[in-house]
Formats: C-alpha cells, structure tokens, sequence
C-alpha cells in the first residue's frame, strides 16, 4: 500500500486545490500567530469547506488554551487537531474531550531516544508524527525545512498509524518512504517558493512523487 500525504500550512484556494487534486489524504490550517502559514479560525473555515468529504482537515496548534481550541472546534470544525508544541499526554486527553476531535502528536526527533517516547502517547492519540528538532533559537516547532536520520526509524512499528515530517520536499520523499517505511508524510515548507508561499507546481510534484513512491 502506498503512502498517503498531508500537505500542511494552507492558506489559498489555489494551493488547496492543488492538494485535493493531487490527491492528498490529509490538508493542514496552521493556527500560531507566530508561524508564516498562520491562518485565523474563520478564514481556515471558509477556505478548508471545500476539502469537508475529500481530505482530512487538520487544525496545527502550538500550545493552545481552550478559548482558542474552542473557537477552532466550533468555527473550522476539524477532524484531526495536531499538538505541536509541548502539550502532555494528560493535555491531549483534554483537548479531544473539548474538541471531539482527533489527536495527531507531533514528536521532535534528533536521536533514537526522542522515538521512544512515542509510547507513552500511543494510547491518547490517533496519529503520530515524527518531526525534526528545529535548530537552537528558532521561533518556531516546525515548518523550518530541517530534518532528521530517517535511518532511525527504518524497521520499526507503533502502536498508531504515523507521520514522517521534516525537510521533505518532492525531490526526497520517495527515499524517505523507502528508508522509514512510513505509511504518512507531512510537508510544509517543502512545497514553498517562500516562508508561508506554496507553489501549486511543488505540491502536485509532492503528491506525484509520494503516489509513485
């Protein structure tokens, strides 16, 4: 079985198209003021309607309080929100029980050990993503291009279907699903022509590769 994408940090009609139209499992609202893909509840839920039936609508929050879970659950209404930032098992837990949402834990990954942690959020979420650290003094969790060994996951299992995150781009996505064996991948900035700018040909590119994989 092939592996299924998530095209994350939306912002245009014409970048979403180009997600759904290639075939993309999974699209992504970036709500983090902090991030360049930053998009505010409303607008992500004019702009994701079109995606309702055809791709899961992923709500990306860094740490968010429950006034701004609140607000995304009812105005976006998505079916996956990702936790980002440093949420613990017990705040995921919260989260679904006020969102109704599903969970989706995005882990940093530099070394083996920063895997295994995946097994003390197996039992509160429905999707892992391994992502890469960000460099030393970034502002931000993720979106920044930068990646990690693949080789580290290379062979293993998890208890819930998983994400592999991280400065992939249309060029290494392939490689990197023959390396992990993930059954998911997640791209940002991979399909950018600028910080928070997708470029429709790179995503279409994307999901190519990733089908053909």
């Amino acid at each position: 079985m092939s592996a299924r994408a998530k095209i994350c940090g939306l912002t245009t009609t014409e970048t979403l198209d180009a997600a759904l139209g290639g075939g993309a499992a999974f699209v992504g609202a970036v709500i983090f003021p902090r991030s360049p893909r930053h998009i505010e509840p409303l607008h992500a839920a004019t702009l994701f309607e079109q995606a309702r039936g055809k791709a899961k609508i992923v709500a990306v929050t860094v740490d968010a309080d429950d006034a701004l879970l609140t607000e995304i659950a009812l105005i976006l209404k998505p079916d996956l929100i990702q936790l980002h930032g440093k949420e613990t098992p017990e705040r995921a837990a919260q989260v679904r029980t006020l969102t109704g949402a599903g969970i989706i834990r995005a882990l940093s990954v530099r070394t083996a050990e920063d895997i295994e942690a995946a097994g003390g959020w197996e039992p509160v979420v429905d999707h892992l993503m391994f992502d890469a650290k960000p460099p030393e003094g970034s502002a931000l969790p993720g979106g920044v291009g930068a990646s990690f060994d693949w080789s580290l996951l290379a062979g293993r299992s998890f208890g819930r279907p998983w994400f592999l995150a991280g400065g992939l781009d249309p060029d290494n996505v392939a490689g990197a699903i023959r390396t992990t064996g993930a059954p998911l991948v997640d791209v940002s900035s991979g399909v950018e022509s600028a910080p928070g700018v997708k470029d429709p040909a790179r995503i279409a590119a994307f999901l190519t590769a990733v089908r053909t994989a």
